[in-house]
């Protein structure tokens, strides 16, 4: 029997919060939508399979769009795993936007530990007002943690201003995650005193589920051909509509379902390590040069925090990366940099200074438009 998919604008995070909590507690599907986003080239259904409880819509920083269909028990078992991770159930100020992953799994926290969430207002990230939210969480004995959720440039803004910095340091945990966060602004972190986890994930695994390197409870993990890949009670159902990226992406091997990261990677002794996207390199001068790898080396750099690697068009070398900021840097030093851990040809050739970084909902960067930025031709 099909369920009936509810679409809910998310200017209004206690409205997504009603939807969930109905929608868990099995009543129609929800379908967070943020107001004024480019829609999906098809329209999402009237109704889903009957498991489906939540789709998320995502467009993806450099691929298509998808919906991902996630169930009840996908998203309850990744609150339960992040909570036996984190010390037990909490309160949480909810800094994310509520059509993203990470955003809805505060919501899910919260409504599987019996509290409601202090939300920061949508819109620009002011870090002011982030610390008035936290101070306002209260706990109690049934759940005695304070946690947040942020991305990294939340994170380096944060830490910019000190009473929000102040407020930072006492919360439980901070998990940071929806893309690699740099190794300086993880060490300024703890400097400050803030207990910083990172994560892992995806909206096809109910959010991250890999804290820290280490995968939840009943995840596993493992690499295929260079891959990473994902397993356990937290993946999703699928796409909505495209069968053939379901088969595609979630395959089972010796009746064990794994879902295909598109990530490149490595176990090591039951560790993860993300080293870049699969498809996130490019032939410059004849040799492979991995963007990921060079944004890592740019993102060390102070103030870098949010800086990203692309590339151009290059008549002598093919293509070349270039680095798009919203703060000076200087080029040579950046060169000698990449350089010196990843050889010549992975030197950047242009540093492109704007105003602002184009950036989607989720809080991750718009690598299409930063593209468009370092290459206008494309």
């Amino acid at each position: 029997m099909p369920r009936r998919l509810v679409a809910t604008g998310t200017s209004d995070p206690s409205a997504v919060l009603r939807g969930l909590e109905a929608a868990l507690a099995g009543g129609p599907a929800l379908l967070p939508v943020a107001e004024g986003a480019p829609a999906l080239p098809t329209p999402p259904p009237a109704d889903v399979p009957q498991r489906v409880a939540l789709v998320v819509e995502t467009s993806g920083s450099t691929g298509t769009g998808k919906r991902v269909a996630l169930s009840s028990e996908a998203l309850l078992a990744g609150a339960a795993a992040a909570d036996a991770a984190l010390g037990g159930p909490g309160r949480w100020v909810l800094a994310l936007p509520t059509h993203y992953i990470a955003g809805l799994n505060v919501l899910t926290r919260s409504i599987a530990a019996g509290t409601t969430p202090v939300a920061v207002p949508p819109g620009h990230f002011d870090p002011r007002v982030f610390a008035d939210a936290a101070d306002r969480l209260v706990t109690d004995r049934a759940a005695p943690h304070r946690y947040t959720s942020l991305v990294p440039v939340q994170l380096a803004r944060v830490l910019d201003d000190e009473r929000a910095t102040a407020a930072l340091a006492g919360l439980d945990a901070v998990l940071v995650g929806g893309q690699a966060t740099p190794t300086a602004l993880r060490e300024r972190a703890r400097s400050a005193g803030v207990r910083i986890v990172t994560t892992y994930g995806a909206s096809e695994t109910s959010g991250g589920c890999v804290y820290d390197g280490v995968p939840l409870g009943p995840v596993r993990a493992s690499v295929d051909d260079g891959e990473l890949l994902l397993a356990g009670p937290v993946l999703a159902e699928g796409y909505l509509g495209d069968d053939e990226r379901t088969a595609r992406t979630f395959t089972e091997v010796d009746g064990q379902r794994w879902y295909r990261t598109g990530d490149a990677g490595e176990v090591v002794d039951g560790r993860v390590r993300v080293t870049g996207r699969l498809d996130d390199v490019v032939i410059s001068g004849g040799e492979k040069v991995p963007l990921g790898a060079v944004e890592r080396i740019v993102r060390g750099f102070p103030g870098q925090e949010g800086a990203a690697v692309t590339h151009r068009a290059s008549g002598e070398w093919g293509e070349v990366p270039v680095v798009v900021t919203d703060r000076p840097l200087d080029l040579d030093a950046v060169r000698e940099a990449v350089g010196a851990a990843l050889g010549r040809a992975a030197r950047p050739a242009d540093v492109v200074v704007v105003d602002r970084l184009p950036m989607l909902a989720t809080g991750k960067p718009d690598r299409r438009a930063i593209r468009a930025l370092a290459d206008p031709a494309t």
